[in-house]
């Protein structure tokens, strides 16, 4: 589908109404709402189940508008926006006032990007401020990658959909604490860490854990309806074997190099030996198998390089303690 002028015209007509509009970025689909507009974030919340303590991200237009949104910024942080947006980059900053404590999840930090897609920078043009847009899903659950995804998911919730076709990227920006000298990694996603370090001309931690709240530390995150189970990546194919032979209706994600088409489980995806096509279709994969009937899916973690940081991290947080 095309989206036109038009289309973006009525869903920034949506945005300053105080409506909620999906929109598509490189990343995954966004469910967007005015950034200045406390009620239509509150909104947000309620559409998608999410803990008002979630902080949203706030995507702009470009990095020139960074200091109407944030204060203090750091060189290094304004290093990484002059050379990573529009991109799957998010930095975390000290609030502007412009920033309702509704976004933050009420922190005196904000997570602020530009996305790299035609139809989401066409949006904040013709809005003309910023959008607060987490994905557009149920909390928790599989990232909408397609507009169908959040028509699926979220139908009428939801006041206008943009069409912006798949995601690029396909799994979420990463996010940099940036608040300090020295930046940290809170979320693995879109940018790699070995760009990020070759841009810092510094190593960057990756915590496991972080006081500073962020999108995308909720341990249960990602999850398809299947339960997932990580293995190693040898015992992929044996493991779903075994679980369809105790009764379960077995998905599994087959690693590369290992032959899937004689594999005895309910249904099989060969994961791509690159890893930026396995981040683009990764949740894709996840659906497939839900849409299939499998309730459980056996995946291993790609090496934790490049994108295989994210997917790894996606997997693991997927695989997580379901809340009870």
């Amino acid at each position: 589908m095309t989206t036109t002028t038009s289309d973006i015209e009525t869903a920034a007509g949506v945005l300053r109404g105080g409506g909620l509009v999906a929109l598509p970025t490189e990343t995954v689909y966004g469910l967007g709402a005015n950034a200045e507009d406390a009620a239509a974030i509150s909104r947000i919340f309620q559409v998608k189940g999410r803990p008002p303590s979630h902080p949203l991200i706030v995507h702009i237009g470009g990095a020139g508008q960074l200091d109407a949104w944030v204060q203090d910024v750091p060189d290094s942080a304004r290093l990484l926006a002059d050379h990573f947006w529009p991109g799957p980059l998010t930095l975390v900053l000290r609030r502007g006032r412009r920033v309702p404590l509704e976004a933050t999840g009420g922190l005196e930090t904000v997570a602020v990007r530009v996305p790299d897609h035609p139809v989401a920078l066409a949006l904040l043009s013709a809005f003309g401020g910023g959008v607060t847009a987490p994905s557009a899903n149920r909390f928790g659950s599989v990232s909408p990658t397609t507009a169908d995804h959040v028509r699926a998911e979220l139908g009428d919730a939801v006041d206008f959909v943009l069409d912006g076709g798949p995601c690029r990227v396909g799994v979420e920006s990463t996010i940099v604490d940036a608040t300090g000298d020295t930046p940290a990694i809170l979320r693995p996603g879109g940018v790699t860490r070995e760009d990020l370090e070759a841009v810092l001309g510094r190593p960057l931690a990756v915590p496991a854990t972080s006081t500073v709240r962020v999108p995308g530390q909720h341990p249960s995150h990602y999850a398809p309806r299947a339960r997932v189970v990580l293995v190693e990546p040898g015992q992929a194919v044996a493991e779903a074997e075994l679980a369809q032979e105790q009764g379960h209706r077995a998905g599994v994600l087959v690693p590369p190099g290992f032959a899937g088409n004689a594999v005895k489980a309910h249904a099989v995806v060969e994961v791509p030996p690159s890893t930026a096509a396995y981040a683009r279709g990764l949740y894709g994969f996840l659906r497939e198998l839900d849409e299939q009937g499998c309730d459980l899916i056996v995946a291993s973690l790609p090496p934790e390089e490049g994108l295989g940081l994210a997917i790894a991290n996606r997997l693991r947080r997927a695989a997580g303690p379901r809340p009870s």
